[in-house]
């Protein structure tokens, strides 16, 4: 690929200021009325997300101050003109789209463009200018397009990323994996009002429950320069979990503390904050105390990748722990309600993609071994089972979920029935760990580790991400660990591998 970049090469590119990378004609930046804005607009850097064949979002917010209690990120407050370019190259000789936004108070200053145009299966570099200050570099691709076959797609899996608890290692050496794409599977950012150990207490350092202070945790953990690098460097697609709100809160659980209306002002300050961090395009913008998450991406005729909403349309957690709680069969209870449980059927009846992907965020397999996982799908059991009977049919080929949550890694067969251990194997799951949630801790990757649940190949532990390599004919998934998140640098290790080949579902040792 012409336009690959070594990660020393495009750190250096994304960290470059306007004077080493293209100086403006002269006049064209003049200063908005109000007066100069601070230096350091592009503290949080840039980002894109949700490549489609000819367009992706790009992302950045004019944060001087990023954290600023009263979530300004020190900016004033007025209308702020943001122009914005996408190019071939990275030295911007070559634009091929360029135009003019407004950065607003009422979006927390953030940019969210939408660049249309685009050729697929190519990558592009883009940047942001306000005034005489230009932003890092940032490295997209668009998604390749119907018809087309890849010979490799290249992704990772990251989730929990607690800021006290740990460095992001992780992305310093997830930018050397060549990735088209990372998805975020949930926790991108905690609640509470932790302050660890090393240094990178939480902003405020009370849990946060409004849209300021929202805004100011946001910032601060965008504000890593591990996490503004890998933004940079490939595109993101985003799915929230719990602690973006609060912990392990759904949809029939009000907070017992507050009425039910300061409950759904919370939501909404949570999802309007998110939104404005994240390259998520308008059709994402929440609207009050619901936002619409679910989507499909599609990486040509290779895959078809349904990005699931486990938080937003659930019952509330069962309250039986016993793994045989009847009340985890209740066909009332839901995981991810009715419309988008209807929306995920109808597209795993109908998919004509090599590769079935369901990016979503709590694990899907059952482990019999630990009770009832009452936050999990096991705690949904009849909705699972809904996804298992139209898994079985077998029209949806090489079904795969990516799931995240529980800080530890896992592989495992998904089965028709998981209380029938003799029922037909109809997909794979990979679970990776956090990317720094729970700090360091011991390493671990046991293989077949449970006669009691033949199901799991793989438990293990420690920090990292999963990585991924999928073509026609295989998807292989490296479990990456890093050897710490309590030093501001580390090296990586691949675990363990395993490979799901094309149409034989299950997952074998690489």
């Amino acid at each position: 690929m012409s336009q690959q970049l070594g990660r020393r090469r495009f750190l250096q590119l994304g960290g470059a200021t306007a004077a080493t990378v293209l100086a403006p004609a002269a006049g064209a930046w003049a200063a908005p009325a109000g007066g100069r804005l601070p230096d350091g607009l592009f503290s949080l850097g840039v980002a894109s997300g949700d490549p489609l064949p000819e367009r992706v979002v790009i992302w950045t917010r004019l944060a001087p101050e990023p954290l600023a209690l009263d979530g300004s990120g020190g900016m004033p407050s007025r209308d702020v003109p943001v122009q914005w370019e996408v190019a071939h190259d990275e030295r911007f000789s070559r634009v091929v789209r360029r135009g003019v936004t407004r950065a607003t108070p009422h979006d927390a200053h953030s940019v969210h463009i939408d660049v249309p145009g685009l050729d697929p299966a190519r990558w592009y570099f883009y940047r942001f200018r306000v005034q005489r200050e230009i932003s890092p570099v940032g490295r997209m691709r668009t998604a390749p397009g119907h018809g087309q076959m890849p010979n490799v797609w290249r992704f990772a899996i990251a989730s929990c990323q607690n800021y006290p608890a740990g460095y992001y290692t992780s992305y310093q050496n997830m930018l050397d994996e060549d990735l088209d794409i990372v998805f975020h599977l949930g926790d991108y950012m905690y609640e509470g009002g932790a302050q660890g150990s090393l240094g990178r207490g939480h902003v405020p350092s009370e849990e946060v429950r409004d849209l300021a202070g929202y805004r100011v945790r946001l910032a601060q953990y965008k504000s890593d320069e591990d996490l503004r690098a890998m933004h940079a460097a490939a595109p993101f697609a985003m799915t929230f979990d719990d602690h973006e709100m609060e912990n392990n809160w759904t949809a029939d659980d009000a907070d017992p503390d507050v009425p039910p209306e300061e409950f759904a002002r919370r939501k909404a300050a949570a999802f309007k904050a998110y939104w404005e961090h994240m390259p998520l395009r308008e059709a994402q913008r929440p609207s009050g105390s619901h936002i619409q998450m679910y989507r499909r991406l599609h990486w040509g005729d290779l895959a078809t990748i349904n990005l699931l909403d486990t938080r937003q349309y659930r019952s509330d957690q069962v309250d039986d722990p016993e793994a045989d709680s009847p009340e985890a069969w209740d066909p009332e209870r839901k995981m991810l309600g009715d419309e988008q449980m209807r929306w995920l059927l109808d597209e795993l009846a109908t998919s004509s993609a090599r590769w079935n992907v369901l990016a979503q965020q709590v694990p899907f397999f059952e482990d019999a071994d630990v009770g009832l996982e009452s936050d999990k799908w096991d705690g949904y059991r009849v909705a699972r089972q809904r996804i298992l009977d139209e898994l079985a049919t077998g029209r949806a080929r090489n079904p795969l979920v990516l799931s995240g949550d529980i800080h530890a890694n896992r592989a495992a067969n998904i089965k028709a029935d998981f209380q029938d251990p003799e029922s037909a194997t109809v997909g794979g799951e990979f679970t990776g760990t956090s990317i720094s949630s729970g700090g360091d801790t011991d390493q671990s990757a046991d293989m077949d580790p449970d006669p009691d649940n033949p199901h799991i190949r793989l438990k293990g532990s420690g920090r990292g991400y999963v990585a991924f390599r999928v073509s026609a004919r295989e998807c292989q998934g490296d479990f990456r660990l890093v050897d710490t998140v309590e030093e501001t640098t580390s090296s990586v290790r691949t675990a363990a591998s395993f490979v799901m080949e094309d149409g034989q579902p299950g997952l074998t040792p690489a």
